[in-house]
């Protein structure tokens, strides 16, 4: 089968090859993949800001239909159509029995269990996925069912990207109505923070970002009012008072940004981080200001809640009318284009764009 793998970390050229689906067995699953998102978290895998081992498989969004099952397994039949959950709640681990299933890292054990093979080498798929790939093998439980009337490209960028942003509005900040929200950064996470935002009835969304472009698509998402970064000290002043935002979400992942982040809250104040940056910034926020200012600072994995609820959360609010995930895909590219797919993610051509894999 066809799979975009990664030889080197650093570049981020994936070469489109036959590799082959290892590891089935009793406790997993095999998946014909369908669609995959193209996210940036895997570009930060690619390129080394999020550590991975390579050479490896990337693609950790993606939806398909269960073609085989191991023994053992229950909850899903061949037929069924899944989620393939990058990080899914085990139920088993210390984090899952204290109720925080998105803490639950089995994604970083499924690495143990490595998906594919080239020639006579053993590659594992991102983060237990893979799901750059005509088919992935992977644990049971990282097969979450989805119902058949939600479309396999919807159902691959709820996965992860419109998971991470529209939980860190509704689970982990918890908006309220009536508030008063900027977000920074406007990829696929900052645009679904905006809409669970404004499902929680936010009155005012602010959306910066410094691509003229998403700031567009910003307005169609439910934003209030699109900025550049350097805007963003003015509007404060007028929508505001100079008193700040009663929340500022940050979904770049930059110290500079969870900087600008932290300021444009108002005292007391949520600061919700959602961006994954690298191990080594330093966020550069001070002791005293921490507790003077008593801004609480909530960072937000992968929407805060056990993301089963969350997925399911989602897709009635799409089935409601109440947030817009068709439009958030604007590009549809085969496999075989997924180094186009990174370049227009690079420029910001492209807000979600979604692998056709068959």
């Amino acid at each position: 089968m066809r799979a975009a793998f990664l030889h080197t970390t650093g570049d981020e050229t994936l070469d489109v090859r036959d590799v082959e689906s290892v590891s089935f067995g009793p406790g997993r699953v095999r998946v014909k993949m369908h669609k995959a998102g193209l996210c940036h978290s895997d570009l930060s895998a690619m390129s080394g800001v999020l550590t991975h081992p390579a050479p490896f498989i990337p693609g950790h969004e993606g939806a398909g239909e269960v073609v085989e099952v191991g023994e053992g397994v229950t909850h899903v039949s061949p037929g069924d159509r899944v989620i393939v959950c990058w990080m899914p709640p085990c139920d088993t681990c210390p984090s899952c029995r204290a109720g925080d299933g998105h803490l639950c890292r089995s994604g970083y054990r499924n690495l143990a269990h490595p998906n594919f093979k080239d020639g006579d080498a053993i590659v594992p798929g991102m983060l237990g996925a893979g799901t750059f790939a005509e088919e992935v093998v992977i644990a049971a439980y990282a097969a979450i069912p989805i119902p058949d009337d939600v479309p396999y490209d919807i159902a691959a960028l709820i996965g992860c990207g419109v998971t991470t942003g529209i939980g860190a509005a509704l689970n982990t900040a918890k908006v309220r109505p009536g508030s008063s929200v900027v977000v920074i950064g406007l990829g696929g996470v900052g645009i679904s923070i905006l809409q669970g935002a404004k499902v929680a009835g936010a009155a005012q969304i602010i959306a910066v970002d410094p691509t003229p472009n998403r700031r567009e698509w910003a307005l169609k998402f439910g934003a209030t009012e699109a900025i550049a970064p350097e805007e963003l000290a003015e509007v404060s002043e007028r929508v505001t008072g100079g008193f700040g935002f009663d929340y500022a979400f940050e979904a770049v992942g930059k110290p500079g940004t969870l900087r600008a982040a932290y300021d444009a809250t108002r005292l007391g104040g949520t600061v919700c981080l959602v961006g994954a940056g690298s191990r080594t910034d330093e966020s550069g926020l001070s002791m005293a200001e921490l507790v003077l200012n008593e801004k609480a600072v909530l960072p937000s994995f992968y929407g805060g809640d056990d993301v089963r609820r969350t997925f399911t959360k989602i897709i009635d609010l799409w089935r409601a009318g109440r947030i817009d995930l068709d439009s958030m895909i604007t590009h549809h590219v085969p496999l075989t284009e997924i180094n186009e797919a990174i370049r227009q993610m690079h420029t910001g051509e492209a807000l979600r764009t979604v692998i056709d894999i068959v």
